[in-house]
């Protein structure tokens, strides 16, 4: 058995503070990640860490880009466990979005829609929420059932078969770490 990671993460950019505000929730923002110590996370977001308005498919990690350059992120690890099989196909679709990330786009129609309780769906087009909530269903983590038709960083939380692993500050998280820490 293998695990996989979703990280709940809540940075200081102006994005994140704005969609704080509008959204009452404590964190703003989801990947998805096989790596325990965090050096490769996959998600939706910006493509470069000065500019929040180019958006499409991005590797992140806690050491580097946006997650570096907020320092003060916050952020709730949740794990659970997964066959080395489904491991083996994520980490394979994982390898070929990134060759291919320059066909995926962000969905800036949908996250503005889900501000409305509106779905709007694009083949190839995410916002972070939704890429994580797809790569879920599309390898049987998870039922489609466990999720609503608009899907927020926040509602990972509610997953039965995951568990907190790590709540508080984004580059104090190390891995293999036994103890959850709930300081910010």
């Amino acid at each position: 058995m293998k695990k996989i990671y979703i990280i709940l993460s809540q940075t200081d950019t102006m994005l994140a503070r704005t969609l704080k505000l509008l959204t009452g929730a404590e964190y703003n923002h989801a990947s998805i990640s096989l790596d325990e110590s965090m050096n490769e996370l996959y998600s939706f977001g910006r493509l470069r860490p000065y500019n929040p308005f180019v958006g499409g498919f991005v590797r992140e990690s806690k050491n580097s880009g946006t997650f570096k350059r907020f320092y003060k992120t916050r952020a709730v690890i949740l794990r659970t466990e997964i066959s080395d099989e489904d491991y083996a196909k994520i980490q394979g679709y994982f390898e070929t979005m990134y060759d291919h990330r320059r066909e995926y786009c962000y969905n800036y129609r949908g996250l503005f829609l889900a501000f409305f309780g509106k779905a709007y769906r694009n083949e190839r087009h995410f916002y972070c929420s939704e890429f994580v909530r797809h790569i879920l269903i599309q390898f049987n983590i998870e039922p489609a059932d466990s999720f609503r038709d608009v899907i927020k960083p926040i509602d990972f939380l509610a997953l039965k078969n995951w568990e907190v692993v790590y709540r508080g500050n984004f580059q104090r998280y190390r891995a293999h770490s036994q103890k959850l820490n709930h300081a910010f």
